[in-house]
């Protein structure tokens, strides 16, 4: 995401090097250069002027500090407002009322109840209980497709009766939530093409009759600056309380996350990244915006880890290296895919410090190229039988042979996973030395 923008940014930022005072010229040279960016990448244009001139006013004349270049200071200052561009903390819902309310609007297209089968696995995983109400009477298929997300998530259902409004109907939702104990409602609207007087009217009226602490908008931010303009006029006809971004993994602009906060007023909760069901992020806007500037998301980073990681898993690879056992192909099974959870490596890149200064194009190219990796070695283990995965020495020209055919692949591809585990072996076996020679107690004492 914001490839394009960052790409952008980081050429300007290379342009400005030396000690100092900043000068009035080499702020307008570069904050030129930053308007255009942001334009480029579908920032609204009232929203570029405003952000350019707090940078300039916050800019002009200032001291350099030891050891740091005029170009770092703007940067900092570019940071920060940026940092106050989408919101300045991070927000969430609220969910502090029993049963919580969320009530989720967008356009047809936008992805809101795939949302709603992605909050509904989120909050089911930090033990709530979810409903999801049906609201959506119009489109085909729409309750069918809530009911499958719902049963994904462990979450309850309720659909719309033969002949029943949709304020009825959430009327009903709630009172059937509060009788159930479930601790948040998630009622999933529907939607149109574009916002007619129709649509605005049944808002309105859901709104009424359920009162919901949240009122959140799912954005397509792939529209470009047209998402703004969405997001104003259901703020000005319903009054909106948050907002999700959805696809912003194929967004290579992102203009719309930089522009909406500032133009509607509301806190950006989520962005979708993905189409898996764990591709939708809370939202920091202070480290989209250290991303945007090519700086990473190291937190972030921890964070996904930490969320992926089975420790079940791992405790037991640590046992049993501590019984002088080696690894053996069914660990590095294991392995590859908690790889595979944390999801694509040109996601994980974008978090790492540095990272954009790769290129776009160059970062997709190792994530086609990871991607077909990993699944052409997952089907190389996977040919083999478990007794050869136990003990690897087994595998002499003929086995190997028989695996190649058994995956698809070349005995080369076969000789070359074999190389990458030895290696894996080794590393394990050092580290295990190191834990050795270390004084009880571990580094300190």
């Amino acid at each position: 995401m914001f490839d394009r923008l960052s790409n952008r940014l980081q050429s300007v930022f290379r342009q400005l090097r030396g000690p100092g005072r900043i000068s009035e010229q080499n702020v307008q040279d570069a904050l030129r250069e930053v308007r255009m960016a942001l334009l480029e990448a579908d920032v609204h244009y009232a929203t570029a002027k405003d952000f350019i001139a707090r940078v300039k006013a916050k800019s002009l004349g200032a001291e350099v500090l030891a050891g740091v270049s005029p170009g770092q200071q703007i940067v900092k200052a570019i940071h920060d407002e940026l940092v106050a561009l989408l919101g300045g903390r991070q927000t969430d819902f609220n969910l502090t009322a029993i049963p919580a309310e969320v009530m989720l609007l967008g356009l047809h297209g936008s992805g809101k109840t795939t949302t709603c089968g992605k909050l509904a696995r989120q909050w089911k995983q930090k033990g709530k209980k979810v409903l999801l109400v049906a609201c959506d009477v119009r489109r085909p298929a729409a309750v069918d497709q809530l009911e499958v997300l719902a049963n994904q998530a462990g979450a309850g259902i309720v659909k719309p009766e033969p002949g029943e409004s949709v304020p009825d109907l959430g009327r009903r939702a709630f009172t059937f939530a509060r009788k159930n104990f479930y601790d948040v409602v998630l009622y999933d609207t529907g939607g149109r093409f574009q916002i007619d007087d129709d649509l605005v009217g049944e808002l309105k009226a859901l709104r009424e009759a359920v009162e919901p602490q949240n009122v959140v908008l799912v954005l397509d931010a792939a529209i470009g600056q047209e998402s703004v303009n969405v997001a104003k006029t259901f703020h000005d006809a319903v009054g909106l309380t948050g907002l999700i971004l959805t696809k912003l993994d194929g967004d290579a602009r992102g203009g719309a996350a930089l522009s909406v906060v500032s133009v509607v007023g509301c806190p950006i909760l989520r962005v979708g990244v993905g189409e898996r069901p764990e591709d939708l992020e809370s939202f920091h806007p202070d480290r989209m915006a250290s991303r945007i500037l090519g700086m990473g998301d190291v937190v972030g980073l921890v964070e996904k880890v930490q969320e992926t990681l089975d420790v079940g898993e791992a405790e037991r690879m640590q046992e049993k290296l501590k019984r002088k056992q080696g690894l053996d192909l069914e660990d590095f099974l294991a392995q590859m895919r908690q790889m595979k959870k944390m999801g694509s490596l040109g996601k994980l890149l974008e978090m790492m410090p540095g990272a954009g200064a790769l290129g776009a194009d160059v970062r997709q190219r190792i994530e086609n190229d990871s991607g077909g990796q990993m699944k052409k070695s997952e089907a190389i283990v996977l040919s083999m039988t478990p007794r050869e995965r136990r003990h690897p020495d087994l595998l002499d020209a003929s086995r190997r042979r028989r695996i190649a055919r058994g995956a698809g692949v070349q005995v080369s591809d076969v000789n070359e996973l074999l190389r990458g585990f030895r290696q894996a072996q080794q590393l394990a076996k050092k580290m295990k030395q190191m834990q050795k020679r270390l004084p009880r107690g571990g580094l300190f004492r």
